[in-house]
């Protein structure tokens, strides 16, 4: 009767335990990556009675609370810094304190004040920067994770050395009859260009990403042949007044043309076939002199067939194409991520810049992960080994960005299961309580 006592006591421990595994599901139902746990109950043996050895019972224990891994759903927030992951995987995190790793699902992360892509409680983002970027199991690269930094990030100003142009210049053009100048007037002030028959500008960029307006300055020297004068203004202009003072770039370049318009020559030998560089000096604050290549198009003399890029046809002078590797430098101005966690910057300067790349890390038992607040994960000896790669690869999942995975309490499981437990509580209770009537039965036969 005594045991009976006992095994009752066990049953209502246990399902207060459950009752409490129940009550931590529903607290976290809104937590981001929440993952459902259970009690496992097991009955505990004993005794043996009887002529044939048998078994009673000693109640119930809770052998284990185990973690349901599966997939919760993808809520949409529309914020590129919240993050989930769709199959197997979990982000990888770090403790700059303490330096411990750990690990979570719940990717509603941030941009700190240095620039740090962060947890909600502060942990850094792990993965790949620089030439670690896309390595793999399988790669060559170290694969060493570091803390994945956003806003901190300047793309350096990258100098023009090329330009790529395609013009037509017009074949019925008249040769001018004086010279090029860039002082039309006499006046000894090189502001106003003249005796040239076409003019196109380009923006181009200094080593320091200073952009400069170089106009280039097409004049008919003979039939089938154009010389290119570059020109650029010296000094600052702010836009108002008399024309700003133009400084002539060291170089002159001759185009010249087939009689059925196609280009024989930009400058180019057949023996080199190198475009000629044309000098400009932007000051002494950057690299000087800064050598700038103009390439026409492919002419004849480069193997080409002379019509892919510049050409003189009877048309009126126009400019069909221009293009040059020069930009400025530029800070981060937005950010996309893609499903293998590669993080790209659009720069404010029009580049585009790979900051980084997540990593995700997979154990062959995720179940076993030790619990740590605030929706991390820590491995631990019955968890196994991490195994740490890009998305999309060793069986990870993706990476989801503007999105958020939520947690994958089932509500409705949940009351059942707190209904069970009550009913299986107050049957405990019960028994307690008839135990109690049998004992003070007892009691009464003994003062009888």
């Amino acid at each position: 009767m005594i045991s009976s006592l006992w095994s009752a006591v066990s049953g209502l421990t246990s399902t207060s335990t459950g009752l409490d595994v129940v009550s931590n599901n529903i607290s976290n139902m809104n937590t981001t990556g929440y993952k459902t746990n259970r009690a496992n109950f097991g009955d505990v043996l004993s005794q043996y009675v009887g002529t044939y050895n048998g078994q009673i019972g000693s109640g119930v224990s809770v052998n284990s609370v185990s973690t349901f891994m599966t997939q919760g759903s993808l809520v949409n927030t529309g914020n590129t810094y919240d993050m989930a992951v769709d199959g197997d995987g979990f982000f990888v995190v770090k403790d700059t304190s303490s330096g411990a790793t750990e690990y979570t699902r719940a990717g509603n992360f941030s941009v700190d004040k240095n620039g740090y892509l962060v947890t909600s409680s502060g942990m850094r983002v792990q993965g790949y920067v620089g030439s670690d970027i896309n390595a793999t199991s399988t790669g060559t690269d170290n694969g060493v994770l570091t803390n994945i930094r956003i806003q901190s990030n300047i793309a350096t100003a990258q100098p023009t050395n090329s330009v790529t142009t395609a013009v037509n210049l017009n074949s019925q053009a008249s040769v001018p009859s004086a010279a090029f100048t860039l002082d039309g007037n006499g006046d000894g002030v090189n502001n106003d260009p003249a005796n040239y028959n076409y003019s196109q500008t380009t923006t181009v960029y200094d080593s320091q990403g200073g952009s400069h307006q170089v106009t280039a300055y097409f004049t008919k020297v003979a039939d089938n042949s154009w010389q290119i004068h570059y020109a650029y203004q010296a000094g600052n202009y702010s836009g108002s007044g008399s024309a700003p003072t133009l400084t002539m770039a060291t170089g002159v370049q001759t185009l010249t043309f087939n009689t059925s318009g196609a280009m024989v020559s930009d400058g180019t030998t057949a023996a080199s076939k190198t475009d000629p560089a044309i000098s400009f000096n932007f000051g002494t604050s950057v690299s000087t002199p800064q050598n700038i290549t103009f390439d026409y198009g492919t002419s004849l003399n480069e193997g080409g067939n002379g019509l892919n890029g510049s050409t003189q046809l009877a048309e009126d002078n126009q400019m069909m194409s221009s293009s040059q590797n020069g930009y400025a430098a530029g800070s981060v101005k937005s950010v996309s991520i893609s499903d293998d966690g590669k993080i790209t910057a659009t720069m404010s300067n029009g580049q585009l810049s790979t900051l980084g790349q997540l990593v995700l890390a997979r154990f062959n038992a995720a179940d076993q992960l030790t619990k740590v607040s605030g929706n991390l994960l820590a491995a631990s000896k019955a968890s196994g080994t991490p195994i740490v790669n890009i998305a999309k690869s060793d069986g990870l999942g993706r990476v989801v960005s503007g999105s958020l995975e939520a947690s994958n309490v089932d509500l409705s499981t949940e009351f059942v299961n707190m209904i069970t437990y009550q009913r299986a509580f107050e049957a405990n209770s019960k028994g307690i309580q008839t135990i109690n009537e049998m004992l003070q039965t007892l009691n009464t036969l003994k003062q009888g």
